[in-house]
């Protein structure tokens, strides 16, 4: 970013704190009803589960933060898995991705979640919708 014949870089940008690292991440994005439920199924279980949630408020879906690569090898129907090809990502108190807002923010959670356990807990939550669903 150039100002009045300075240069910055990212680190110095005052909306980045430096003390936010960038982290190699992948994205799975689900429904947010069946997310909202994972997430519950989650932070009920063992330990910090969970890592980092997105909520998108247009879209209604969640996205979990999970480690890099788990999008080659992802296969959860219903759910997308977006890999970051290196990039990474800034975990900020901003979301990274514009129009969403963090449902666990950075800092209140595990740095990512294991896909392992997210691709039990979404399962779970699917079952368990199902079941409420077939009730009415």
């Amino acid at each position: 970013m150039v100002e009045a014949g300075m240069t910055t870089s990212r680190i110095n940008d005052p909306r980045t704190p430096p003390s936010t690292p960038a982290v190699g991440c992948d994205v799975v994005t689900v429904p947010a009803r069946q997310g909202l439920e994972a997430v519950d199924i989650l932070r009920r279980g063992p330990g910090d589960a969970v890592g980092p949630v997105l909520h998108d408020d247009g879209g209604g879906t969640l996205g979990f933060l999970v480690p890099p690569g788990t999008a080659a090898a992802w296969d959860v129907p219903g759910s997308t898995c977006t890999g970051t090809d290196g990039r990474g990502l800034t975990l900020a108190p901003r979301p990274p991705v514009e129009g969403s807002d963090w449902l666990l923010p950075p800092g209140e959670a595990d740095l990512a979640t294991d896909p392992a356990v997210l691709r039990r807990a979404l399962g779970e939550a699917a079952r368990t919708i199902e079941a409420a669903d077939s009730c009415r």
